[in-house]
């Protein structure tokens, strides 16, 4: 669908009725059809389409339905990223250390006690 000049931010039923039957819901959209609610009326202003009021409801619904799709979608998206994230942290291994862990004092002692020990004469 290509982008015509932006429409009236808000057009008449009739002209909304229009960009739905054309397929241009992006015009629909920018003139106004999520803001659309039936007025009484509304079902003469086109003799050819006295369901006008049903079909301006139905295309709201399409879109809703679309977009709370595309919101589902766009969660799982991030969930599963998430989660693979989580499981290739899991699987890697842990970082090596960059120097060999510090002796505990005692140990350290008695490692300094037998060196000492071992140049003595």
């Amino acid at each position: 669908m290509t982008r015509t000049a932006m429409p009236a931010a808000s057009a008449s039923p009739r002209q909304l009725l229009q960009y739905v039957l054309d397929d241009n819901l992006d015009a629909a959209i920018d003139a106004g059809l999520m803001d659309y609610a039936p007025r009484p009326g509304d079902a003469t202003l086109d003799p050819q389409h006295p369901d006008l009021p049903q079909r301006l409801a139905q295309a709201q619904q399409r879109l809703q339905g679309a977009w709370a799709a595309r919101e589902r979608y766009r969660a799982r998206a991030v969930r599963l990223a998430r989660r693979a994230a989580e499981r290739e942290a899991r699987r890697a291994p842990p970082p090596a250390p960059d120097r060999r862990p510090a002796l505990p004092a005692a140990a350290a002692a008695i490692l300094a006690r037998a060196q000492a020990k071992a140049k003595q004469p």
